[in-house]
Formats: structure tokens, C-alpha cells, sequence
């Protein structure tokens, strides 16, 4: 059985997402949140809020225990680009791409056995 909690159009881009989501694959979840705690990126809040999600559905839809389980898979998908223009000299203007990010992060129980 596996709880899933996906965050779309987050404000940050998918490669500084990317390097948290790296130190917490396959970690449990008390470890991972410890981790996310103790990390200083600005994806870290978001990242722990979303694992804080999944842990809350595998409890309330699944009847998970919580000390069972651990990060199976995240991944994070590049959103929609938001274009914004810069002045420039001589009255150019450059196209600056603010990226968005979609975050997925699956959980799931340890085997006994």
C-alpha cells in the first residue's frame, strides 16, 4: 500500500528542489523530516510540509501506522514557466524564466518479515 501527496506550481525552481528531495529518498519518515529540518535550502519547508501531507493520508486513507513508513519515491517535475522581461541596455529587454515546480512524494510501509 502506498500514500502519495503532490504539491503543483510550487515557486521554486526544479533543480534547487531536486538536491532536497535527493538527501531524503528511501529515508524514513522521522529521518526525513529530521533531515528537511536541518537543511538550509528553501525548498526544505515545502518539501517537509508535502511529506507531512503523505503521511497524514496514509494515516486518514489508508489506516497506515506512521512509524512504518518511508519515502519510496519522490521526484519533481519541472510546472509551467513564468516569463517576466528585464530592461537591458541601449533599450533591449531579455526574457527572464521564473520556474515553478511539480513535487510528488510517495510513501510506503516496511515489510515485516
Amino acid at each position: 500500500m502506498q500514500a502519495k501527496a503532490v504539491a503543483k506550481s510550487i515557486r521554486i525552481a526544479p533543480r534547487k528542489v531536486r538536491l532536497v528531495i535527493d538527501l531524503i529518498r528511501g529515508k524514513e519518515v522521522g529521518e526525513a523530516i529530521a533531515i528537511l529540518k536541518h537543511t538550509q535550502r528553501g525548498a526544505s519547508p515545502v518539501v517537509e510540509k508535502l511529506i507531512n501531507s503523505a503521511v497524514a493520508n496514509a494515516e486518514h486513507n489508508y489506516e497506515m501506522n506512521p512509524e512504518d513508513l518511508y519515502v519510496s519515491e519522490a521526484f519533481v517535475n519541472e510546472g509551467v514557466t513564468l516569463k517576466r522581461f528585464r530592461p537591458r541596455a541601449q533599450g533591449r529587454a531579455t526574457q527572464i524564466n521564473k520556474r515553478t515546480s511539480h513535487i510528488t512524494v510517495v510513501l510506503s510501509e516496511k515489510k515485516e518479515g
